[in-house]
């Protein structure tokens, strides 16, 4: 689902991250902590961004890392700060609209998929939850965070939970209101769409806000501790 945020404001988005509340000191961190050992694995990034995570990845001994987004600008930024770091052998990236599944990528031809906070902007998360399974080694782990159906229905217009609906709001994030698409759903339709693609899931969290954002803002750290914003998922194919 295309947003001004990821393509015109790609280059503002890509500064802002770095260091700000929700991505930087609450998203990061806890799904980081939620990575198998990276050394020497091959990694799936979808809605991979500017490619921080990319940066992450193999910085932690990762072989190598593709990258995927629907956004050419967030692709070009992968590109080229891959270029600039001489990682162009370790980094491949590509435009592409993720609901439609993998159909670029092989059969069990990598060990880890991340999505960090990328499913919420896919109505029918079955066909890319199918081709996850697919690509994965056996053994192999999926990791991803989505908004959190506790936080999110407060969006809702027909006041049902269990309902899928489609929600437009203005986000600030790049300094300047820009309106963004996204899709809330019930903690029942996520899990079903792992299950019934054959993913295990091993682990959930609802995620912990760093310590550094009492300093940054202390007003939004007291609401994170106390509220929680998005959920994380690890899954497992077995088989």
């Amino acid at each position: 689902m295309k947003s001004k945020m990821y393509s015109t404001f790609a280059s503002e988005y890509d500064e802002v991250i770095q260091d700000n509340i929700y991505n930087a000191h609450l998203e990061r961190p806890t799904l980081q902590a939620m990575l198998p050992v990276l050394n020497d694995i091959d990694v799936l990034d979808l809605g991979c961004g500017s490619g921080v995570y990319a940066q992450f990845l193999l910085e932690q001994g990762a072989k190598h890392v593709t990258c995927i987004d629907y956004s050419e600008e967030m692709v070009q930024l992968v590109a080229s700060k891959a270029v600039k770091a001489e990682l162009t052998d370790k980094v491949v990236a590509y435009a592409q609209d993720l609901s439609k599944g993998l159909p670029k990528e092989k059969d069990a031809s990598v060990d880890l998929v991340i999505s960090p906070l990328m499913v919420h902007y896919i109505e029918d998360l079955n066909p890319l939850f199918r081709d996850v399974h697919r690509v994965l080694r056996v053994g192999g782990s999926f990791v991803f965070s989505t908004h959190h159906p506790f936080a999110d229905f407060e969006c809702t217009q027909s006041g049902n939970y269990f309902e899928r609906e489609l929600v437009q709001e203005e986000w600030n994030t790049v300094g300047k209101p820009v309106q963004v698409s996204f899709y809330r759903r019930s903690l029942t339709e996520i899990m079903n769409a792992l299950t019934q693609n054959g993913l295990v899931i091993t682990q959930i969290s609802e995620g912990e806000v760093s310590e550094k954002v009492k300093e940054m803002d202390e007003g939004r750290y007291e609401y994170l501790s106390k509220n929680p914003n998005f959920i994380f998922i690890k899954c497992q194919k077995l088989a």
